[in-house]
């Protein structure tokens, strides 16, 4: 009886079935927020498309929404699929950059080193069942809160978002927008952590498949070690909650501060994700 009252508050085991899960789950907010970005700058040429199964997005050269997500978990990864993908990024001018699990199997991520591709970064995907335990802690702050955005504070997220970032000046005219573009994208809600009347930190939600993808954390330089982002977690789990999600999920660098404080609060590493990017020449 112990035994299956562990699994059931540890979640699912870490299997392809997870990891389709997951990935799409990533695959599908991102493909949102493309459809967004186009919906309100025509011009940017935002768009995604299908291959085998892998998600590709263009969302400008220089935005890190502009990748690939689950290639070789949906279908195996043939050389037409890979030539399709490789052609719509570079067509725009945009390096050719996948996300890759590594239940993708090694016989991807060995066409992958054929084709001149590299690791260029990981990350830990994490995650952890929703019920039971939402209560993650109590603010100890009783002038700390965190909440949805109304309509008319997306340019307040973004601002908060650009100086929570503000170690990758790289992304401050991507964070800039970040605000319009999220009002607009499906399944998404901007979330604000507050120290009084004042906005000190940002994240996101969105929903789909029953998964909660935690994404954007950060809070102002200032402002940090207070309690921000536990309150955006446990506030974001809440709202995944309410839109009946029963897993959430998050990314981090692994061995990071934002790793060791999710595992803190109930989430597990399912898998070590790969980013390969592809040498302009096409070769090793």
């Amino acid at each position: 009886m112990d035994s299956m009252t562990d699994s059931a508050q540890s979640g699912p085991f870490c299997d392809l079935e997870l990891a389709r899960r997951l990935e799409r789950t990533e695959a599908t907010a991102n493909a949102n927020f493309v459809e967004a970005r186009a919906r309100l700058f025509p011009d940017s040429d935002a768009r995604w498309i299908e291959a085998g199964g892998t998600y590709a997005m263009f969302d400008g050269v220089a935005s890190p929404v502009t990748q690939t997500f689950g290639l070789g978990l949906f279908a195996p990864v043939t050389k037409d699929d890979l030539e399709k993908i490789e052609r719509f990024f570079e067509e725009r001018g945009a390096p050719v950059t996948h996300e890759v699990s590594p239940l993708a199997g090694v016989q991807t991520m060995a066409l992958l080193h054929e084709r001149g591709y590299r690791p260029v970064e990981f990350t830990s995907v994490m995650f952890r069942p929703i019920w039971p335990a939402l209560e993650l802690a109590r603010v100890r702050n009783e002038n700390l809160r965190a909440r949805p955005i109304a309509p008319h504070e997306s340019d307040i997220w973004a601002d908060v978002c650009a100086r929570g970032w503000n170690e990758y000046p790289e992304l401050t005219d991507f964070l800039r927008q970040l605000g319009s573009v999220l009002a607009n994208r499906k399944d998404t809600v901007p979330y604000l952590a507050e120290l009084g009347n004042r906005p000190i930190a940002a994240g996101v939600l969105c929903a789909s498949l029953n998964v909660a993808l935690l994404g954007g954390a950060c809070t102002i330089p200032e402002a940090r070690k207070q309690g921000a982002q536990l309150a955006l977690l446990e506030a974001r789990l809440r709202g995944g909650a309410e839109r009946g999600c029963d897993l959430a999920m998050m990314g981090a660098a692994p061995g990071s501060a934002s790793q060791r404080n999710a595992e803190r609060h109930g989430f597990r590493i399912a898998y070590t994700r790969v980013k390969w990017q592809r040498n302009r020449s096409g070769s090793n």
